[in-house]
C-alpha cells in the first residue's frame, strides 16, 4: 500500500465528515429554527471533536487534529445557536405570560 493512501483516505473522509455539518449551520442560521435539533446530542458531538482532536495530536496526525477541529467549530456553532434560540424562546413565553398563572407543566 502507498504511504500517502491512508493520509488521502483521511483527508477524503474529513472534508466529507466537516461539510456535513455545513447545511446544519446554514440553516440554523438563516432560519433561526433549531426547535428539532438536539442538544444533548450536539453537547455529545461537541465533547467527542475535542477528544478526537486532542487524539489526532498525541499521535501527530494533522488529518484527525485538522479536520475534528473545523467540525468542532460547526457543531460548537449548532450548539451555540439551539442554546441561544432555546433561551430566546423561554424567555418569551414568560413575559407573555400574565402574573399569577400557573406555567403549563
Amino acid at each position: 500500500m502507498p504511504d500517502w493512501l491512508p493520509t488521502l483516505l483521511a483527508t477524503i473522509a474529513g472534508i466529507l465528515s466537516t461539510l456535513s455539518f455545513v447545511p446544519q449551520v446554514i440553516k440554523a442560521w438563516r432560519e433561526r429554527d433549531t426547535k428539532a435539533i438536539s442538544k444533548h446530542m450536539y453537547m455529545v458531538t461537541v465533547t467527542a471533536f475535542v477528544l478526537w482532536s486532542s487524539y489526532g495530536y498525541l499521535i501527530g496526525s494533522w488529518p484527525v487534529m485538522i479536520f475534528n477541529l473545523l467540525s468542532l467549530g460547526l457543531s460548537a456553532t449548532i450548539l451555540v445557536f439551539k442554546i441561544r434560540n432555546d433561551r430566546r424562546k423561554a424567555q418569551g413565553t414568560q413575559s407573555h405570560r400574565e402574573p399569577g398563572l400557573a406555567r403549563p407543566g
